[in-house]
Protein backbone atom coordinates (compact mmCIF):
# COMPACT_ATOMS: atom_id res chain seq x y z
CA UNK A 1 0.00 0.00 0.00
CA UNK A 2 1.37 3.24 -0.88
CA UNK A 3 3.39 4.95 2.28
CA UNK A 4 1.28 7.98 2.31
CA UNK A 5 -1.70 6.51 2.70
CA UNK A 6 -0.29 4.36 5.71
CA UNK A 7 0.51 7.44 7.02
CA UNK A 8 -2.74 8.68 8.10
CA UNK A 9 -3.70 5.11 9.44
CA UNK A 10 -3.10 3.72 13.06
CA UNK A 11 -4.27 0.64 15.27
CA UNK A 12 -6.04 1.44 18.60
CA UNK A 13 -5.90 -0.54 21.81
CA UNK A 14 -9.12 -2.46 20.58
CA UNK A 15 -7.20 -3.37 17.20
CA UNK A 16 -9.35 -1.25 15.44
CA UNK A 17 -7.99 0.92 12.56
CA UNK A 18 -8.81 4.77 12.31
CA UNK A 19 -7.79 7.40 10.23
CA UNK A 20 -6.75 11.16 10.18
CA UNK A 21 -7.49 13.50 7.86
CA UNK A 22 -6.67 17.31 8.92
CA UNK A 23 -8.55 17.95 12.66
CA UNK A 24 -10.80 14.77 12.17
CA UNK A 25 -10.65 11.54 13.05
CA UNK A 26 -12.09 8.72 10.77
CA UNK A 27 -13.78 5.41 12.25
CA UNK A 28 -15.56 2.60 10.47
CA UNK A 29 -19.49 1.53 11.07
CA UNK A 30 -20.52 -1.09 9.46
CA UNK A 31 -24.48 -1.70 8.80
CA UNK A 32 -25.67 -5.27 8.05
CA UNK A 33 -27.93 -5.87 4.73
CA UNK A 34 -30.65 -9.12 5.14
CA UNK A 35 -32.46 -11.18 2.83
CA UNK A 36 -35.80 -12.76 3.08
CA UNK A 37 -35.56 -16.23 3.91
CA UNK A 38 -39.13 -18.21 4.98
CA UNK A 39 -41.02 -15.66 6.76
CA UNK A 40 -37.48 -14.27 8.45
CA UNK A 41 -34.60 -12.19 7.59
CA UNK A 42 -30.56 -13.26 7.67
CA UNK A 43 -27.85 -11.04 7.73
CA UNK A 44 -25.97 -11.95 4.15
CA UNK A 45 -23.56 -8.73 4.06
CA UNK A 46 -22.35 -5.44 5.53
CA UNK A 47 -22.14 -2.17 4.31
CA UNK A 48 -18.98 0.10 5.68
CA UNK A 49 -19.57 4.04 6.54
CA UNK A 50 -17.41 6.98 7.49
CA UNK A 51 -17.83 7.88 11.14
CA UNK A 52 -15.98 11.19 11.67
CA UNK A 53 -15.19 13.03 14.83
CA UNK A 54 -13.40 16.68 15.62
CA UNK A 55 -12.24 16.96 19.55
CA UNK A 56 -13.87 13.71 20.54
CA UNK A 57 -17.30 15.13 19.11
CA UNK A 58 -19.40 13.37 16.14
CA UNK A 59 -19.53 15.12 13.17
CA UNK A 60 -22.05 14.87 10.56
CA UNK A 61 -20.87 12.64 7.61
CA UNK A 62 -22.38 15.07 4.85
CA UNK A 63 -20.71 18.27 6.83
CA UNK A 64 -17.33 16.34 6.84
CA UNK A 65 -17.27 15.59 3.33
CA UNK A 66 -19.01 19.44 2.51
CA UNK A 67 -15.55 20.76 4.33
CA UNK A 68 -13.05 18.72 1.70
CA UNK A 69 -11.28 20.78 -0.86
CA UNK A 70 -12.02 19.17 -4.84
CA UNK A 71 -8.17 18.23 -4.62
CA UNK A 72 -8.28 16.01 -1.26
CA UNK A 73 -11.45 14.43 -2.06
CA UNK A 74 -9.36 10.94 -3.63
CA UNK A 75 -7.38 11.06 -1.09
CA UNK A 76 -9.59 10.96 1.62
CA UNK A 77 -12.28 8.92 -0.34
CA UNK A 78 -9.44 6.07 -0.94
CA UNK A 79 -8.30 6.79 3.09
CA UNK A 80 -11.95 5.85 3.83
CA UNK A 81 -12.42 2.58 1.85
CA UNK A 82 -8.95 1.39 3.26
CA UNK A 83 -10.29 1.82 6.62
CA UNK A 84 -13.63 -0.42 5.99
CA UNK A 85 -11.63 -2.95 4.32
CA UNK A 86 -9.05 -3.21 7.47
CA UNK A 87 -11.91 -3.09 9.94
CA UNK A 88 -13.65 -5.90 8.13
CA UNK A 89 -10.61 -8.17 7.35
CA UNK A 90 -9.81 -7.88 11.10
CA UNK A 91 -13.53 -8.17 12.68
CA UNK A 92 -16.10 -9.17 10.03
CA UNK A 93 -17.10 -13.28 9.43
CA UNK A 94 -14.52 -14.16 6.29
CA UNK A 95 -17.31 -15.46 4.08
CA UNK A 96 -19.20 -11.95 4.64
CA UNK A 97 -19.83 -9.46 1.34
CA UNK A 98 -18.63 -6.01 1.90
CA UNK A 99 -20.09 -2.72 -0.14
CA UNK A 100 -18.15 0.16 -0.28
CA UNK A 101 -18.89 3.69 -1.42
CA UNK A 102 -16.74 5.02 -4.38
CA UNK A 103 -17.73 8.65 -5.44
CA UNK A 104 -17.98 9.10 -9.54
CA UNK A 105 -17.08 13.07 -8.94
CA UNK A 106 -13.51 11.85 -8.03
CA UNK A 107 -12.69 9.69 -11.59
CA UNK A 108 -11.32 12.69 -14.09
CA UNK A 109 -8.86 10.78 -15.58
CA UNK A 110 -7.48 7.11 -16.10
CA UNK A 111 -4.43 7.66 -13.94
CA UNK A 112 -7.09 8.40 -11.00
CA UNK A 113 -8.46 4.95 -12.04
CA UNK A 114 -6.05 3.24 -12.53
CA UNK A 115 -4.23 4.45 -8.81
CA UNK A 116 -7.73 3.23 -7.13
CA UNK A 117 -7.84 0.48 -9.07
CA UNK A 118 -3.40 -0.37 -7.50
CA UNK A 119 -5.03 1.10 -4.02
CA UNK A 120 -8.43 -1.33 -4.02
CA UNK A 121 -5.88 -4.12 -4.73
CA UNK A 122 -3.43 -3.80 -2.04
CA UNK A 123 -5.19 -2.93 0.64
CA UNK A 124 -7.54 -6.25 -0.47
CA UNK A 125 -4.54 -8.04 0.10
CA UNK A 126 -3.06 -6.09 3.14
CA UNK A 127 -6.61 -7.08 4.53
CA UNK A 128 -6.76 -10.91 3.44
CA UNK A 129 -10.04 -10.29 1.95
CA UNK A 130 -10.91 -11.70 -1.44
CA UNK A 131 -12.16 -9.41 -4.48
CA UNK A 132 -15.52 -11.88 -4.80
CA UNK A 133 -16.69 -10.25 -1.47
CA UNK A 134 -16.42 -6.83 -2.68
CA UNK A 135 -19.56 -5.09 -3.50
CA UNK A 136 -18.39 -1.54 -5.21
CA UNK A 137 -21.29 0.81 -4.57
CA UNK A 138 -21.16 4.45 -6.90
CA UNK A 139 -22.88 6.58 -4.67
CA UNK A 140 -25.31 9.58 -6.66
CA UNK A 141 -23.05 11.78 -7.60
CA UNK A 142 -22.04 13.41 -10.81
CA UNK A 143 -19.04 11.91 -12.44
CA UNK A 144 -16.82 14.54 -13.36
CA UNK A 145 -15.36 12.41 -16.17
CA UNK A 146 -18.02 9.76 -17.79
CA UNK A 147 -15.37 8.19 -19.61
CA UNK A 148 -13.27 8.11 -17.22
CA UNK A 149 -16.03 6.25 -14.70
CA UNK A 150 -17.36 4.23 -17.35
CA UNK A 151 -13.85 3.08 -18.00
CA UNK A 152 -13.31 2.37 -14.30
CA UNK A 153 -16.38 0.22 -13.55
CA UNK A 154 -15.65 -2.07 -16.61
CA UNK A 155 -12.14 -2.33 -15.00
CA UNK A 156 -13.69 -3.21 -11.76
CA UNK A 157 -16.14 -5.79 -13.44
CA UNK A 158 -13.26 -7.84 -15.31
CA UNK A 159 -11.69 -8.07 -12.08
CA UNK A 160 -14.05 -9.63 -10.75
CA UNK A 161 -15.78 -7.32 -8.18
CA UNK A 162 -19.64 -6.72 -8.22
CA UNK A 163 -21.10 -3.71 -9.34
CA UNK A 164 -24.26 -1.11 -7.51
CA UNK A 165 -26.16 1.49 -8.14
CA UNK A 166 -26.92 3.64 -5.12
CA UNK A 167 -30.01 5.98 -4.75
CA UNK A 168 -31.94 4.80 -7.62
CA UNK A 169 -35.53 6.88 -8.63
CA UNK A 170 -37.57 7.58 -10.54
CA UNK A 171 -35.40 10.51 -12.60
CA UNK A 172 -34.46 9.86 -16.34
CA UNK A 173 -30.79 10.24 -14.72
CA UNK A 174 -30.87 7.17 -12.67
CA UNK A 175 -32.46 5.63 -15.64
CA UNK A 176 -29.81 6.17 -17.97
CA UNK A 177 -27.20 5.45 -15.11
CA UNK A 178 -28.40 1.66 -15.04
CA UNK A 179 -28.12 1.20 -18.80
CA UNK A 180 -24.32 2.49 -18.86
CA UNK A 181 -23.07 0.65 -15.68
CA UNK A 182 -25.21 -2.33 -16.08
CA UNK A 183 -24.61 -3.07 -12.11
CA UNK A 184 -25.16 -6.29 -10.53
CA UNK A 185 -27.12 -4.57 -7.91
CA UNK A 186 -29.58 -1.69 -7.88
CA UNK A 187 -30.22 0.02 -3.97
CA UNK A 188 -33.69 2.38 -4.69
CA UNK A 189 -33.42 5.92 -2.85
CA UNK A 190 -34.95 5.41 0.84
CA UNK A 191 -37.07 8.53 0.52
CA UNK A 192 -38.70 7.83 -2.86
CA UNK A 193 -39.41 4.10 -2.02
CA UNK A 194 -41.03 4.92 1.64
CA UNK A 195 -42.75 7.77 -0.30
CA UNK A 196 -44.51 5.08 -2.86
CA UNK A 197 -45.17 2.41 0.40
CA UNK A 198 -47.87 4.64 1.25
CA UNK A 199 -50.31 3.87 -1.31
CA UNK A 200 -51.14 0.73 -3.04
CA UNK A 201 -50.24 1.85 -6.66
CA UNK A 202 -46.89 3.07 -5.08
CA UNK A 203 -46.39 -0.38 -3.98
CA UNK A 204 -47.56 -1.67 -6.82
CA UNK A 205 -44.78 0.34 -9.11
CA UNK A 206 -42.56 -0.98 -6.28
CA UNK A 207 -43.15 -4.50 -7.30
CA UNK A 208 -43.37 -3.88 -11.24
CA UNK A 209 -39.48 -2.75 -10.98
CA UNK A 210 -38.53 -4.95 -8.94
CA UNK A 211 -39.27 -7.85 -11.04
CA UNK A 212 -38.20 -5.90 -14.17
CA UNK A 213 -35.11 -6.03 -12.43
CA UNK A 214 -34.89 -9.34 -11.92
CA UNK A 215 -35.82 -10.01 -15.44
CA UNK A 216 -32.57 -8.45 -16.20
CA UNK A 217 -30.11 -10.22 -13.69
CA UNK A 218 -30.29 -6.97 -11.28
CA UNK A 219 -30.73 -7.65 -7.54
CA UNK A 220 -32.60 -4.94 -5.38
CA UNK A 221 -31.99 -3.05 -2.16
CA UNK A 222 -34.49 -1.28 -0.34
CA UNK A 223 -32.49 1.40 2.21
CA UNK A 224 -34.24 3.38 4.95
CA UNK A 225 -36.47 0.51 6.53
CA UNK A 226 -37.53 1.84 9.70
CA UNK A 227 -40.55 -0.44 11.24
CA UNK A 228 -41.94 -3.89 10.86
CA UNK A 229 -44.89 -2.31 8.01
CA UNK A 230 -42.39 -1.32 5.68
CA UNK A 231 -40.77 -4.69 5.92
CA UNK A 232 -43.86 -6.29 5.20
CA UNK A 233 -44.03 -4.19 2.29
CA UNK A 234 -41.00 -4.76 1.11
CA UNK A 235 -41.23 -8.51 1.18
CA UNK A 236 -44.75 -7.88 -0.51
CA UNK A 237 -43.22 -6.24 -3.56
CA UNK A 238 -40.67 -8.80 -3.63
CA UNK A 239 -37.15 -6.99 -2.88
CA UNK A 240 -34.20 -8.98 -2.56
CA UNK A 241 -32.53 -7.30 0.49
CA UNK A 242 -32.93 -4.89 2.84
CA UNK A 243 -31.35 -2.48 5.06
CA UNK A 244 -32.27 0.32 8.19
CA UNK A 245 -32.66 1.10 11.51
CA UNK A 246 -35.69 -1.25 11.82
CA UNK A 247 -33.04 -4.19 11.37
CA UNK A 248 -29.63 -2.99 12.96
CA UNK A 249 -28.18 0.32 13.31
CA UNK A 250 -24.55 0.99 12.04
CA UNK A 251 -22.04 0.13 14.63
CA UNK A 252 -18.76 1.29 14.67
CA UNK A 253 -15.86 -1.66 14.50
CA UNK A 254 -15.12 -3.69 16.52
CA UNK A 255 -18.97 -4.48 16.14
CA UNK A 256 -20.65 -7.44 17.95
CA UNK A 257 -21.83 -8.80 14.15
CA UNK A 258 -18.65 -11.08 14.18
CA UNK A 259 -19.74 -12.49 17.47
CA UNK A 260 -23.40 -13.13 16.19
CA UNK A 261 -22.04 -15.10 13.39
CA UNK A 262 -23.33 -18.32 12.56
CA UNK A 263 -22.87 -20.72 9.81
CA UNK A 264 -26.09 -21.90 7.76
CA UNK A 265 -26.44 -23.49 4.64
CA UNK A 266 -28.11 -20.07 2.57
CA UNK A 267 -27.33 -17.86 0.00
CA UNK A 268 -27.57 -14.31 -0.60
CA UNK A 269 -30.38 -13.98 -3.47
CA UNK A 270 -29.00 -13.92 -7.24
CA UNK A 271 -30.26 -13.69 -10.74
CA UNK A 272 -29.14 -15.38 -14.02
CA UNK A 273 -27.86 -14.51 -15.75
CA UNK A 274 -25.70 -11.44 -14.89
CA UNK A 275 -23.42 -13.47 -11.85
CA UNK A 276 -23.53 -17.58 -12.62
CA UNK A 277 -22.26 -17.67 -8.92
CA UNK A 278 -24.20 -14.94 -7.43
CA UNK A 279 -23.04 -12.45 -5.41
CA UNK A 280 -23.71 -14.84 -2.09
CA UNK A 281 -21.81 -16.78 0.08
CA UNK A 282 -22.39 -19.87 1.52
CA UNK A 283 -22.99 -18.65 4.76
CA UNK A 284 -25.67 -16.27 7.00
CA UNK A 285 -26.05 -14.15 9.83
CA UNK A 286 -28.82 -15.13 12.70
CA UNK A 287 -32.73 -15.08 12.00
CA UNK A 288 -34.94 -12.07 12.72
CA UNK A 289 -38.69 -12.01 12.42
CA UNK A 290 -40.27 -8.93 10.90
CA UNK A 291 -40.52 -5.78 12.80
CA UNK A 292 -38.12 -6.63 15.57
CA UNK A 293 -35.89 -4.34 16.85
CA UNK A 294 -32.48 -4.22 16.99
CA UNK A 295 -31.21 -0.54 17.84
Amino acid sequence: MRGDLFAHISQQPDRTFVGVWSLFMLRSAFQPIFGFADGKLKMVAFEGLLRPSRDRQAVAPAEFFARIPADQRMHVETLARTLHLLNAGRFLDPAAMIFINFDPSVFVDRQLTQMALRDLRLVLHEAGIDHSRIVCEMIEHPASSETALFEFVAELRDRGFRIAVDDYGSDDSDIRRIDELRPDIVKFDAGWTLQLMRTGSGVGLLTTMVSKFKQMGIVTVFEGIEDGAQLGLAEKAGVDLIQGFALERPQLAPTRFARDWRVEATQMPHHQPRQPDGIGHPHAMPTKTFGRRSL
